[in-house]
């Protein structure tokens, strides 16, 4: 503390930004563990459940109770664009007539996708806030630290003297900037590429899910 406290004003303004990224940091580390914990709990209460069930309908009633499963919001918007298309299929309009000749499973397709995509930029959401951090913060932290050096060796170009007991102390300062920066840096970089992968085996297992629940539709409609 009283390194920080002696260190010069460029180096003080370096300190307090590079504190500020590794509060946020992990807030958004303790975040996320509560969002990704949750999503892959519930998605894989959701799976057996809708293995369980397997009627549409009896799922659909139960969907609520997975409110932070990706794999629930997406059976929810692929089941109900497919009520919506046969709603639209049973007026006999032309429109109607049209999506039963595709079968429906355009619109299904495309609902998935879209639900897909949502909860991939909601779990992917701050991210990019633990790798700006973790490529930014020992770079500022080396500014500083090359600042305050700078700063030590006018002072003894000033006073003329270069002994260790003058030339330390200003070092010694400058060096605490580099090791806030590393500080900051390194939860960020473990952070990011722990949710990373995590967020990634959950888009994998969102793709398998779209694809059996497709495989499912059009096994309804060809069995009319």
């Amino acid at each position: 503390m009283d390194l920080v406290l002696q260190a010069g004003p460029v180096v003080k303004l370096v300190l307090l930004v590079l504190v500020y990224f590794s509060l946020v940091s992990w807030a958004i580390i303790f975040y996320k563990v509560r969002v990704i914990q949750l999503a892959i709990k519930e998605s894989d209460r959701f799976l057996d459940f809708f293995w369980s069930k397997k009627r549409f309908d009896i799922i659909g009633q139960g969907v609520r109770d997975f409110t932070n499963s990706p794999l629930a919001i997406l059976f929810r918007e692929g089941y109900h664009e497919l009520l919506q298309f046969k709603k639209r299929a049973a007026a006999g309009s032309e429109e109607g007539e049209m999506l039963a000749d595709l079968g429906g499973l355009g619109n299904v397709s495309r609902a998935l996708r879209r639900a897909t995509t949502q909860e991939t930029h909601r779990l992917e959401k701050y991210l990019t806030f633990l790798a700006t951090t973790g490529s930014t913060a020992p770079f500022i932290g080396l500014f500083g630290t090359v600042w305050g050096i700078m700063d030590a060796f006018h002072g003894i170009g000033q006073t003329g003297s270069a002994s260790l007991a003058v030339v330390a102390p200003g070092i010694s300062e400058a060096l605490v900037a580099t090791a806030i920066g590393l500080a900051a840096a390194i939860p960020a970089v473990m952070g990011y590429n722990h949710f990373l992968n995590k967020v990634n085996v959950l888009i994998g297992e969102m793709d398998n899910f779209s694809q059996e629940f497709l495989n499912i539709v059009d096994r309804m409609e060809r069995g009319k």
